[in-house]
């Protein structure tokens, strides 16, 4: 008798499969989850510290470097409560973001083979991470930098007031902009694993890469060179321990089949 070939393995999944009504029915589920979640971050956020304590926290990076007297005006006439109530309900989603994520993997974690599991929850989990620190990075380091490097060149005769709304388009740009950023290593990752770009294609692209990062630093970003280094520099940082990942997402997450060919 010959042997089975790996085409005869037992599908992992069989059995699993649900009618189409019920996966809709878990999605409204999971969304309906998620969405409490926000809500109860929303609740809480609003109650301590509340939306005007959540803006002069967010506020607090220009202020700080604001001429003596100056403060933050406001154009509109409602801008004064529809602000902070925005800033109130994007701290609330980025709190509740564990919870969201995990119902995105719950919903599809049934349909993942098991090494397909081994890469995509380390991938939310680290993804996730990422952007909260290049979302803090931004806050602490960044915006104290470039505003103290701004007001720098303000004319005597000027009286920076920066418009709330203004402001809070400018934070949120930055925000995405640090947080993609930092997504480099879990990009680099997916290409590499997936096959799309071998892994030493990657390798050789270093060097434009790094002239790539310092393109799209001058685009997102201010222009003042320290905004503009800040950004390009942690991207090309992050590419190096991208690759790193790669190979360890590689050599660790490959499919049953993959591991007997590779072990041939």
């Amino acid at each position: 008798m010959s042997a089975p070939s790996p085409n005869d393995r037992p599908d992992e999944l069989d059995g699993t499969e649900q009618p189409f009504v019920s996966h809709l029915i878990e999605l409204r589920d999971r969304l309906i989850r998620a969405l409490i979640a926000v809500g109860i971050a929303f609740a809480a956020l609003f109650v301590w510290p509340g939306p005007s304590g959540l803006y002069d926290l967010l506020a607090a990076p220009l202020v700080a470097h604001l001429p003596q007297g100056a403060t933050l005006i406001a154009t509109s006439v409602i801008s004064p409560f529809l602000v902070p109530l925005k800033i109130t309900l994007m701290a609330a989603f980025l709190l509740a973001l564990p919870v969201v994520l995990y119902q995105a993997w719950a919903f599809v974690a049934p349909g993942l083979y098991t090494h397909e599991k081994k890469l995509v929850l380390p991938l939310v989990i680290s993804s996730t991470i990422l952007f909260l620190v290049g979302v803090a990075f931004c806050y602490f380091f960044v915006f104290g930098q470039v505003f103290k490097f701004i007001q720098s060149f303000a004319p005597k005769s000027i009286t920076a007031a920066p418009d709330i709304e203004a402001y809070l388009s400018f934070v949120l740009t930055m925000f995405i902009a640090f947080g993609l950023a930092f997504e480099v290593p879990i990009v680099v990752v997916v290409l590499a694993r997936m096959g799309v770009v071998p892994l030493e294609k990657l390798r050789a692209f270093r060097s434009y890469f790094i002239v790539l990062a310092f393109i799209i630093a001058a685009i997102v970003t201010p222009p003042d060179v320290i905004s503009q280094l800040a950004l390009a520099i942690p991207m090309c940082l992050l590419y190096e321990v991208g690759l790193w990942a790669a190979a360890l997402f590689i050599k660790h997450t490959r499919a049953p089949e993959a591991e007997e060919d590779a072990a041939r």
